[in-house]
């Protein structure tokens, strides 16, 4: 009888089948797509992502303002609302009220609810940008094709990423024969990706999570001036990492706690790892299987 991991590895192949219409996009996706300029300078990422983050509140805020919460200059933000195609800061400011009260159907309201149920519509929101963006599955099924392609294949995440690393890195190693966790950067990532490259790597699965840790963008240049390829998982597809990976998947976080949330990464992470189980069928089931015996035999598992 095939364990439930078998069963759904069996069951749930993505496909690329004609999808419903979608509704329109959110927002944040709108905004997301609006802002995914490659020649933004740090300041004015910094700027995208908060409008990003704070929508609602940053749509009426004056230039002053704004400046003051991101903490950058006036110039600075009129130079951003130039880089992503307005006339200035008033022109930009109007398509986000227009943006905002469009979404709310009408004025704004004051949010009811408390922080918490706060905390989850904003990954509510998240994964439906996530569902909007798997309309067209053909990059995850390509990326996932890739990385099972890639003996051995290398996953990278450092500091607050290391967590989602780690996730992906002991799932895939159920379906795939060589997988080399990275979590410590400086000279040891460099030794990792260089030692993959050396033994027939061809990709790299990097995390990359606010704050952005500096090691990361080194060990992704590393990983590219090694021959590697380079498949990330952020936040939001602008920034200095984003510019040197070959593929992006960019999730939403949740910030409306003291420490984010990640609901939309971790189903990004599971239909990544779906894309592997899918390239492979013979090798998946081989590997499933023959795990299912090791469990068996020593008990890994409680049963119900």
């Amino acid at each position: 009888m095939p364990s439930p991991q078998q069963a759904r590895a069996q069951a749930s192949a993505i496909t690329s089948k004609p999808a419903a219409p979608e509704p329109e996009p959110s927002p944040a996706s709108q905004l997301r797509t609006l802002f995914d300029r490659p020649r933004l300078s740090p300041g004015q990422r910094r700027i995208a992502q908060y409008l990003i983050e704070n929508l609602t509140e940053a749509a009426f805020l004056s230039i002053t303002d704004l400046a003051d919460r991101v903490g950058v200059s006036q110039p600075s933000v009129t130079r951003f609302a130039s880089a992503v195609g307005f006339t200035g800061y008033p022109a930009l400011r109007e398509r986000l009220q227009s943006m905002t009260l469009a979404a709310r159907g009408g004025p704004a309201e004051e949010y009811r609810g408390n922080e918490l149920q706060a905390a989850v519509d904003a990954e509510i929101e998240n994964l439906e940008n996530l569902r909007r963006d798997f309309a067209d599955p053909h990059a995850v099924i390509d990326t996932g094709r890739a990385l099972s392609a890639s003996v051995p294949l290398t996953v990278l995440g450092l500091r607050i990423s290391v967590s989602h690393a780690e996730y992906f890195a002991y799932a895939a190693r159920r379906i795939h024969p060589d997988v080399r966790l990275v979590t410590r950067g400086g000279s040891v990532a460099y030794d990792a990706l260089l030692q993959s490259r050396e033994a027939g790597g061809t990709w790299v699965l990097a995390f990359s999570m606010p704050r952005h840790a500096r090691e990361t963008l080194q060990a992704v240049r590393v990983a590219r001036r090694a021959g590697l390829r380079v498949a990330l998982v952020t936040d939001l597809a602008l920034g200095p990492v984003a510019d040197e990976a070959d593929v992006v998947f960019a999730t939403g976080t949740g910030s409306r706690l003291v420490f984010d949330s990640y609901a939309a990464t971790g189903v990004l992470c599971a239909a990544l790892l779906q894309a592997m189980t899918d390239a492979d069928p013979e090798r998946t089931q081989a590997r499933l299987e023959a795990y299912e015996q090791i469990a068996e035999e020593h008990r890994f598992f409680l049963r119900d």
